[in-house]
């Protein structure tokens, strides 16, 4: 991804680059919702980063914290990020997201929702 023309500055640039590199190599290990949720955290972190390259240092610095956080979250012997850290970094990122006013940037895990069985349905079609 490029980040030229967007009037962002080199700690930008830098934040982005950490973000993109650490999801493809997230890429090779995660498949299925855990790959869509650490697309969708990247996807949010660059969007924060593009949205406070100009704000207040504070701002800025809860930011890069949130990047960090999701780039160097590690479980132990070198594996990468487990679905336990992933939920862990999207904590961290909705935090941030929630402190910079920003709710239109939430991650949210999709949940699977049971199947009804069809008897418990009212038009089930067995005339009861």
């Amino acid at each position: 991804m490029t980040v030229e023309g967007r009037g962002s500055g080199p700690g930008t640039d830098v934040l982005i680059r950490k973000v993109d590199s650490h999801l493809a190599a997230l890429r090779a290990g995660l498949h299925g919702p855990e790959l869509e949720l650490a697309e969708q955290l990247a996807r949010c972190l660059r969007e924060l980063v593009i949205a406070t390259a100009h704000s207040s240092a504070a701002d800025r610095g809860l930011v890069r914290a949130a990047v960090h956080y999701f780039v160097l979250r590690r479980e132990s012997r070198g594996q990468l990020l487990s679905v336990r850290s992933l939920a862990a970094a999207q904590r961290v990122v909705n935090k941030a997201v929630r402190q910079l006013g920003r709710p239109d940037l939430l991650v949210e895990t999709r949940r699977e929702r049971p199947s009804r069985a069809p008897a418990l349905s009212a038009g089930d079609g067995t005339g009861r």
